[in-house]
């Protein structure tokens, strides 16, 4: 596996233990807010893994996208019913529309981007197998 599809791949699964981390220990609101933010990034690393090669930018857009789309798909209530019979579609689709998700879906997509164009400075992640 290229080595910038493997680095997203671990950091999907470095994000997936932080949600379960912050779901653990943190209280409330703070939780379920850290978990929006963290869910973006799991979309965003999941990008990388899928198009290794797409600039930052359209990883971000994408990520942020998918998320909206799944949170605006929560006022159809279709979520809601999924969740209600399967715990992982209760964690990946959620089940109410909360409009402040959408900010912290925003925050998760500009932290993936940030990190990304980080990476891509440094000359070994530029590396052309991918």
């Amino acid at each position: 596996m290229p080595h910038r599809r493997l680095a997203a791949l671990a950091a999907a699964v470095v994000v997936v233990a932080a949600g379960l981390a912050v779901r653990a220990l943190l209280p409330g609101a703070v939780a379920k807010y850290a978990g929006d933010f963290l869910y973006t990034l799991l979309v965003y690393a999941l990008v990388v893994v899928a198009a290794p090669r797409a600039r930052p930018v359209v990883v971000a857009a994408v990520a942020l996208c998918l998320s909206w789309l799944v949170e605006f798909a929560q006022l159809t209530g279709v979520p809601a019913e999924l969740s209600a019979h399967s715990t992982l579609a209760r964690l990946a689709l959620g089940t109410t529309f909360n409009a402040p998700d959408l900010f912290w879906y925003a925050a998760g997509a500009a932290a993936g981007y940030v990190v990304h164009v980080s990476l891509i400075a440094i000359p070994c992640y530029r590396h052309t197998d991918d």
